[in-house]
């Protein structure tokens, strides 16, 4: 895999969210990519209270979603926690993670945000600024914006703005259960990125490729 930019991970914050305002200006928002043969689930933690980061991601067939490979990373943790700044604490292992896979996915779903964060660059914004792939971001909760509730039922969404802006959609993903936060990454827009996390989720909240490396991660 392919790394278009590189820049230093661990910088004061005021010269992260300079470059994270800098980088988002380079993301994408398009049609999905055609003919997804294969789709990437990545999720994140950390060891030793927080000394060492850990990045799980498992590689799926679409659309059979059926495991190809896995790897887990592992890392020293190069930035303090920062609200805002997550992308920077978690990135390199989330890079050393999918640099193991032997086929490069053609979409990567992110447990985290995409546009939705106050300078547009969540962790699958930021990945996929860096690397040029397709990327998702699917939050478990709100960062920023407003929204009204979508209705009960599995498919039901809401738009979800900021400041006047449309950055993702409250998708509900499973019938009577919490909404999920989806935005682009990059290479998609608001709407097919949550078209694509729908397509993803079966039985279950979270979609399959971000569900198996959360399982992953939770067995290692």
């Amino acid at each position: 895999m392919e790394r278009l930019i590189e820049h230093e991970w661990n910088l004061a914050p005021a010269a992260a969210r300079a470059l994270q305002s800098e980088l988002a200006a380079r993301v994408r928002l398009e049609p999905a990519p055609p003919d997804i043969a294969t789709i990437a689930g990545v999720d994140t933690g950390f060891e030793d209270g927080g000394a060492t980061a850990r990045a799980a991601v498992v590689l799926m067939n679409w659309p059979a979603l059926t495991v190809v490979e896995h790897h887990i990373a592992r890392e020293p943790t190069r930035m303090p926690y920062v609200p805002g700044l997550l992308s920077f604490r978690e990135l390199p292992v989330v890079l050393s993670a999918l640099e193991s896979l032997t086929t490069e996915p053609d979409l990567v779903l992110c447990d985290g945000q995409g546009i939705a964060h106050p300078r547009r660059l969540g962790i699958a914004a930021h990945l996929g600024v860096i690397t040029g792939l397709a990327t998702i971001g699917v939050g478990k909760s709100r960062l920023v914006g407003e929204h009204d509730m979508p209705g009960e039922e599995k498919g039901a969404r809401v738009p979800l703005f900021h400041e006047g802006e449309r950055i993702g959609t409250v998708l509900r993903s499973r019938t009577r259960v919490r909404p999920l936060y989806v935005s682009p990454g990059n290479r998609l827009d608001v709407a097919n990125a949550a078209d694509w996390v729908l397509a993803c989720c079966t039985r279950y909240r979270l979609p399959e490729p971000i569900r198996a490396a959360d399982r992953l991660a939770s067995n290692r």
